[in-house]
């Protein structure tokens, strides 16, 4: 994925792909009891009632017994009375079980992974009753075959990764992504978040391709943070389909590092892990003024091609007396091209004259001691410029309070 400010181009290598296809699920199947003292459960649909006030009775209610074209990431959902607890056991056509677990909804169960295209699968729950008695019902039901419309999936950062403390959790979606309120809930059902320690987060959805997470204060430093996305096969909505399943484990650094950059003493104070280094800065002259808001370190380089006439996307713009440069220790903070970076040309205005073209300017020394004690996901602050950061020009996560970034979700706050 390639994220381009109108300083230049920056290439990311850290994205992964998943692909995921779905279609559309079945509904009902129904069940027949036979037999006395345990009640069985056959699934012909027929609903008798076991004998016993207390006895449990459990029905399969999707997918609809014999269903067809059933997407390959389904869920089984079922109901149950009296019942105290409920089993529900998938087997393939060749006997082996699948492995899985409950749902997001009440009375479902979801796969550890996506099912198999074209395959038939037998269904069996189990409930038990207040009486200590058994109810069972089985169906059966037939995978779609693989569609040919596919959305991918994305994570921007790789597996093990060390992320900073204000790390969104980033994903893009390719193609159309995902537009309705009803298929993106869908989707975040099948995605878990797990933090070591327990942390409460929530997604928002910037686009119809773009899907965050957020915690809701900062990570605490040393979090291990889990993402496991089953969107294999789960319908995404206007005929398309994701392809398989996402894992992304990260780390979240033991020694945190938080910038505060403030235009009216022109000056960068950097935190690390309790230890205070004050730094002169440049920032964006008045034509071409710095952003004040919460920002997160994007990217980092140990140098780049600044180009003006690039703009967001790599789409040539018109820049009147713009400028191509080699600038070393960068570190992104906006889509636009607001940067940190070393900036040995103006070391004499840093500390008291704005001169830049929006980004802050540090000497190379201290830009380099940023970037070796820096991560992406590091939160930068920026206050007293005029200008203010404009919503989604970066990662602007942070830049709204917990009770806005949870209408983001699709999904009622738990």
């Amino acid at each position: 994925m390639a994220c381009v400010g109108h300083h230049g181009t920056v290439q990311s290598n850290r994205v992964r792909t998943i692909f995921a296809t779905v279609a559309a699920a079945g509904l009902l199947a129904l069940a027949a009891c036979s037999g006395s003292g345990q009640a069985k459960w056959e699934g012909n649909g027929t609903g008798s009632t076991p004998a016993g006030p207390n006895s449990a009775t459990v029905k399969i209610t999707a997918p609809a017994n014999g269903a067809a074209d059933v997407p390959a990431g389904t869920q089984i959902a079922y109901s149950a009375t009296n019942a105290s607890s409920t089993d529900v056991t998938v087997t393939d056509a060749s006997g082996q079980t699948v492995s899985g677990g409950p749902g997001y909804d009440k009375n479902t169960w979801v796969p550890d992974k996506e099912l198999g295209y074209g395959q038939k699968y037998m269904v069996k729950a189990t409930s038990t009753g207040s009486d200590g008695k058994t109810a069972s019902t089985t169906t059966s039901f037939t995978t779609m075959a693989e569609p040919s419309k596919t959305i991918r999936f994305q994570s921007w950062f790789a597996d093990n990764e060390v992320v900073g403390v204000a790390a969104p959790l980033v994903f893009k979606l390719t193609g159309p992504g995902v537009s309705s309120k009803a298929d993106r809930a869908a989707l975040q059902k099948r995605l878990t978040v797990e933090t070591t320690p327990k942390q409460a987060g929530s997604w928002y959805w910037f686009s119809s391709t773009e899907l965050h997470y957020r915690s809701q204060d900062h990570w605490q430093p040393g979090t291990k943070i889990k993402v496991d996305a089953k969107t294999g096969g789960l319908p995404m909505g206007d005929g398309y389909f994701g392809r398989s399943d996402l894992t992304v484990d990260l780390s979240v650094t033991d020694k945190p590092l938080t910038i505060s950059i403030d235009d009216k003493t022109h000056t960068l104070t950097a935190n690390l892990d309790g230890k205070i280094k004050k730094m002169p800065a440049s920032l964006g002259k008045p034509s071409t003024p710095s952003s004040s808001g919460n920002m997160v370190i994007m990217t980092r380089s140990t140098q780049q091609v600044f180009d003006s006439s690039l703009g967001t996307g790599g789409t040539p713009v018109d820049a009147p007396g713009g400028y191509k440069v080699l600038v070393h220790w960068t570190m992104r903070l906006t889509w636009g091209g607001e940067f940190i970076h070393a900036a040995p040309w103006s070391v004499r205005q840093q500390g008291h004259t704005d001169v830049s073209h929006g980004c802050t300017n540090v000497s190379t020394a201290n830009a380099k001691w940023i970037y070796d004690n820096s991560h992406v996901g590091d939160p930068v602050t920026v206050k007293n410029t005029g200008t203010s950061l404009k919503w989604g020009n970066g990662w602007t996560d942070w830049d709204v309070s917990w009770a806005d970034y949870l209408k983001g979700s699709a999904l009622p706050a738990n």
